[in-house]
C-alpha cells in the first residue's frame, strides 16, 4: 500500500493572525506522536511584497490566505481529532457536518504553484501607473518633489515624469519603488 497516495491536502481553518502558532503546535503533536507518516505537509501559502520605508526597499511577507492552513495527509480519526483540538485551529474547511473535504488535484497545483512562484518572484510591484497621473517622488534628489507621469514603461519598471524644478519642467526617469501615487 502506498501511503502517499492515500494522502490528500485539507485546508485547516485557524483563527486570523495565528496560521505561524496553529503550523508550529501541528509539527511539534505530529513529531510527538510520530505521525509522520500520516501527515506529510504543513503549509502557510506566502506572498512577498515590496515597501519602500526612509528610500530603502523593504521585502515583506503575507499570509496568502489569512485564517488558513493546509495541510497534507490522511486523515483518520484520529488526526482529525488531534488537529481539531490543537490550539487557535477552528475546524477543517468542508461540509456543513465539518467534516474535512479533500482540494481538488487543480486547486492544489494552483495553489503550490502560486507558492512556488511568490517564492522565486525576484519583485513585483502590483501598482499600475498612467500617463498623466500625478506623483510624488519618495526617494532619490528629488525626494519630496511632485509631477506627472510622461511615459510608463512597464517591462524597465520605470516612469518619466515631468518635475518643475525652478519653474521648469524637468524629466526625471524614475523606477516604481521611487514614486508613489498622490
Amino acid at each position: 500500500m502506498d501511503n502517499n497516495r492515500d494522502k490528500k491536502w485539507y485546508v485547516i481553518r485557524a483563527i486570523g493572525g495565528k496560521e505561524k502558532r496553529v503550523k508550529e503546535y501541528l509539527e511539534s503533536e505530529i513529531a510527538r506522536r510520530n505521525l509522520q507518516d500520516r501527515v506529510s505537509s504543513v503549509l502557510i501559502p506566502m506572498e512577498k511584497y515590496y515597501q519602500v520605508r526612509n528610500g530603502k526597499k523593504i521585502s515583506k511577507e503575507r499570509n496568502h490566505f489569512p485564517g488558513y492552513v493546509l495541510i497534507e495527509a490522511a486523515l483518520d480519526g484520529e488526526i482529525i481529532h488531534i488537529i481539531k483540538n490543537i490550539t487557535n485551529v477552528i475546524g477543517f474547511l468542508g461540509t456543513q457536518s465539518g467534516d474535512p473535504v479533500p482540494l481538488r488535484e487543480s486547486e492544489v497545483n494552483r495553489i503550490l504553484g502560486k507558492v512556488d512562484e511568490l517564492a522565486e518572484q525576484e519583485e513585483e510591484i502590483n501598482i499600475p501607473f498612467y500617463v498623466n497621473e500625478s506623483v510624488k517622488v519618495i526617494d532619490g534628489p528629488f525626494n519630496g518633489f511632485k509631477g506627472t507621469i510622461d511615459e510608463v514603461h512597464e517591462d524597465k519598471k520605470k516612469l518619466k515624469v515631468m518635475v518643475k524644478i525652478f519653474g521648469r519642467k524637468t524629466p526625471l526617469e524614475l523606477s516604481f519603488m521611487q514614486v508613489e501615487k498622490e
